[in-house]
């Protein structure tokens, strides 16, 4: 058996995490972690530690927090590790040219989708947002472009009518982990093939924002629900409620039939038992149902729990969103 790499490891999130966890718990040998540097978090805005750097400090890793990896110091710093690779998940800092070349092996990333499709900030939510069937994880060999490296592993997963956001980032972060180890064994043994990128299907992921987040429910009913569900745990779709703003955070798609007469779009039809039925489309004949929502002040519930405590505040009739202000 050929002896267990050296890796320098470079991330910052749980989705990090992740794969820094199964990293340590494999034969290869994790000398340093480089992570971002603590950022104010919480209603008191303390300094708090990535969840990488914590893990790492469990470990009792020598871990790096440098504001940038461009000077001459910081890369003499990193090639005094002997690093035989890098790997790098969801870092933060763009990595240049000078300390892509340090380890003899390169620099590996775990990207967050199907590569070349949703290279970019935000992969896992614009999958789902897009209507994609599917997600998974590619291995890459890292170059000075957006995402545009040779790919030497892919693992693939479902996504269903009701993956949030938050679910398929935990099964991701979950194959990621196990996807780099099987690539490190791979390289060590000599038996990681490159492919480079195919020039079609390209697409990016823009990074997510919270205005984003506001439902138009002019748009097809389809639409919305997949993005309540991509935005589910973050930033949270969302839409207005008399002068509050109602958080949707379950969708699905459905037709009207009550004689599909035209009515404003953002109009609360009769409940059924578990869910708000919103009319959507240019002529509100399709509808939103909404399963599991959250009013200000409130904690995330059911519909039919939600329903059960502020009914007379969500009787049939009533007009969501901005956009009914323009089309009313």
């Amino acid at each position: 058996m050929p002896p267990p790499l050296r890796v320098v490891f470079a991330g910052t999130p749980d989705f990090a995490a992740s794969s820094l966890a199964a990293l340590l718990q494999s034969r290869h040998s994790v000398v340093a972690v480089y992570t971002q540097p603590d950022r104010p978090a919480g209603r008191g805005r303390k300094l708090t530690a990535s969840p990488v750097k914590a893990l790492a400090l469990e470990h009792d890793l020598p871990v790096l927090q440098p504001q940038s990896l461009k000077t001459p110091e910081t890369q003499a710093v990193l090639a005094g590790f002997e690093a035989d690779i890098m790997v790098v998940v969801a870092y933060g800092l763009i990595l240049p040219q000078a300390v892509l070349d340090i380890p003899p092996r390169g620099c590996l990333n775990v990207h967050a989708s199907l590569l070349p499709r949703w290279r970019g900030a935000a992969p896992i939510q614009r999958a789902i947002e897009a209507g994609d069937s599917e997600s998974g994880v590619t291995i890459m060999q890292m170059d000075a472009g957006l995402d545009t490296g040779n790919m030497l592993l892919i693992r693939r997963t479902p996504i269903s009518a009701t993956t949030t956001g938050g679910e398929l980032h935990d099964t991701l972060a979950t194959l990621g982990g196990e996807a780099i180890v099987e690539a490190l064994d791979a390289l060590a043994n000599g038996a990681l093939t490159a492919t480079p990128q195919p020039e079609e299907g390209v697409t990016y992921a823009a990074k997510l924002s919270k205005t984003e987040a506001e439902l138009d429910f002019r748009q097809p009913a389809a639409v919305l629900a997949a993005r309540v569900r991509a935005f589910n745990p973050w930033p949270v779709a969302w839409c207005t409620h008399g002068k509050q703003r109602l958080r949707l955070l379950m969708a699905t798609a459905t037709s009207r039939h009550d004689g599909q007469r035209p009515l404003p779009p953002g109009t609360l039809l009769e409940h059924d038992p578990d869910a708000l039925r919103i009319a959507c489309g240019r002529e509100g004949t399709e509808v939103l149902r909404v399963t599991r929502a959250q009013l200000p002040g409130g904690k995330p519930l059911a519909t039919r729990d939600l329903l059960n405590a502020r009914s007379n505040t969500l009787a049939p009739g009533l007009l969501f969103g901005q956009a009914i202000e323009e089309t009313s």
